[in-house]
């Protein structure tokens, strides 16, 4: 399990939140968090050598350096200018095959290039947001720990899913990020339904997002309003093909 810990520059924001109220996922998400080696390892055993990676929150770039080895090129995308120039700024210098970007990857227009995007991102709002944008700019896989929070996965971005309702009883991912096990009659459960996750659309995750005013971030601001939009325009979406 990967250990968070936070930048400096965030400490006395961190205390000031931890101060006034227990931290939200939103809160978490703007903290950028370093993982582990091995946790960073599990991602490098599923890039390939002709990927062109969109690597979503890159931080300190030691996940984008180290794909750059493999992948035929690395986009590093990350928020926070400070932790993007210190990184930049160590002796060793880029490799020529990762592009930095400081941006906010909510508003980013993709490179039309990207053929998987990489999103570590344990506290993630916006992981419907992400996926579908990367869908859209072609990308066809999405290796993130953002769903369950803890294990790396790859998720096909264009695999076929079942709406929610016509799913049976098993654990269940789906395209908005949220996660869960359906419950169903206790005979029906068996050891096998532990192995499988079944890919849906449509979750309660959905229609608990169409019900709130803004599902990415909870600060009432005109940015969180335009991502409140775009994200229910893609959770309707989702509900419109099950339909």
């Amino acid at each position: 399990m990967a250990v968070r810990t936070l930048r400096k520059p965030c400490l006395a924001r961190f205390r000031t939140l931890i101060m006034e109220a227990p931290l939200s996922d939103a809160a978490w998400e703007a903290m950028y968090a370093p993982y582990d080696q091995p946790t960073y390892q599990a991602v490098l055993a599923r890039v390939r050598s002709n990927d062109v990676i969109l690597d979503i929150g890159a931080g300190d770039l030691r996940l984008s350096r180290q794909m750059a080895r493999i992948a035929r090129k690395v986009y590093a995308v990350e928020i926070d200018a400070p932790v993007l120039h210190q990184a930049c700024a160590l002796p060793d210098p880029l490799p020529d095959n990762l592009i930095t970007i400081r941006a906010d990857a909510r508003w980013l227009d993709f490179p039309a290039d990207i053929t998987v995007g990489v999103l570590m991102m344990r506290h993630c709002t916006c992981f419907g947001l992400y996926a579908e944008k990367l869908r859209k700019a072609g990308a066809t896989r999405l290796i993130t720990n953002a769903r369950w929070r803890m294990d790396v996965e790859v998720v096909d971005l264009f695999a076929g899913r079942r709406s929610f309702a016509e799913t049976g009883m098993g654990w269940y991912a789906c395209r908005c990020g949220g996660t869960g096990f359906k419950e169903g009659p206790a005979q029906d459960w068996s050891i096998e339904m532990d192995r499988i996750t079944n890919e849906v659309s449509s979750c309660p995750h959905c229609i608990q997002a169409l019900n709130i005013e803004t599902p990415c971030h909870s600060e009432r601001s005109e940015e969180s309003r335009r991502t409140a939009a775009e994200t229910l325009r893609y959770t309707q979406g989702d509900m419109l093909e099950s339909l």
